[in-house]
């Protein structure tokens, strides 16, 4: 294959043929030979090297950068037959830094079409998969496009038990350690300022679970984090919130349940709902971690022993 232009190739190769050397060690059994701007690949592995090579010309070309990371994902998808141009340029919202903000895995891209495609969708999986940050971003798009009037942050503040009585301040301030890592989701898509004027306007609302109960939520795109630490009860009474002209993002994991007596309204939901038109539950796992590879790693060990466990 004739790359489109000598100057993609340094980033296509990787400073010291890193990229090159990534994709030799996948494909063990194929050939890969560099002249100029051309790639000559040979062995059974070919048509799938010379695709992953076509995918990663289509990323830069798209404005992602390349790196260890990024090539070893675009090896998995690739051996999974799908197309890692389709799902690392899918932009949704340029970033309070200006970056763009894209999925990074296969699993992030489907999470965020069935957002799109639905008017629940639930997203279930491990820490660090992009679950709450990416339903963040979608809201904000959402607003910006105007296809709502506000977005509404919630979470249960279960874990905060009896210790809640003990900080100091008024209710809100009591709770907002619980709804802070909303709060973060939302600093990474918008500078300070424009934060603060959307919360003062309530344009913004970030709230605990209780504050839902009573109200229906029209033109409103909601999320509900920490999924996992709801009753039946609380679940029940927050779906039945929802009105017209609103989205809803459920997120969860079901192996970090601090409710008490482990009565999660998360557990069975999704056999119970499945069939329902405009509502959808993704499933995340080890492979869309985006943290330190290390949380991946941590993350897989729990999978073995969870799937041990099952099997015993």
């Amino acid at each position: 294959m004739v790359v489109p232009g000598p100057h993609l190739m340094p980033a296509l190769l990787g400073s010291r043929d890193a990229h090159l050397r990534a994709i030799e060690g996948a494909f063990p059994d194929t050939d890969i030979s560099v002249r100029g701007n051309e790639v000559r690949i040979s062995g059974p592995d070919s048509g799938r090297v010379a695709r992953l090579f076509e995918e990663l010309v289509l990323v830069l070309q798209r404005g992602e950068n390349l790196d260890t990371t990024v090539v070893g994902r675009s090896i998995s998808m690739v051996n999974a037959d799908e197309r890692p141009s389709a799902v690392l340029t899918d932009d949704i919202l340029r970033g309070a830094k200006g970056r763009s903000i894209r999925p990074k895995t296969a699993g992030q891209k489907k999470y965020i079409d069935a957002i799109r495609d639905n008017v629940i969708t639930f997203g279930i999986g491990p820490a660090g998969t992009g679950k709450s940050w990416l339903a963040v971003a979608m809201a904000v798009h959402a607003l910006q496009s105007r296809s709502v009037q506000r977005i509404i942050l919630t979470r249960p503040a279960v874990e905060a038990g009896e210790r809640l009585g003990f900080l100091p301040g008024d209710l809100m301030a009591k709770i907002d350690p619980y709804l802070r890592p909303l709060y973060d989701a939302l600093y990474d898509m918008l500078d300070v300022e424009a934060v603060q004027k959307l919360l003062e306007k309530q344009t913004v609302e970030v709230a605990p679970l209780a504050f839902m109960r009573g109200r229906t939520l029209n033109n409103s795109f909601i999320i509900l984090d920490e999924a996992q630490n709801t009753t039946p009860e609380q679940m029940k009474m927050f779906l039945t919130r929802i009105g017209f002209g609103s989205r809803v993002v459920v997120t969860g994991d079901t192996t970090q349940i601090d409710v008490p007596g482990g009565r999660s309204g998360l557990v069975g939901l999704e056999k119970m709902l499945t069939g329902i038109d405009g509502l959808s539950f993704v499933h995340l796992g080890s492979g869309d971690v985006v943290r330190h590879r290390i949380v991946a790693e941590i993350v897989e060990a729990y999978e073995r022993v969870g799937a041990t466990k099952g099997t015993s």
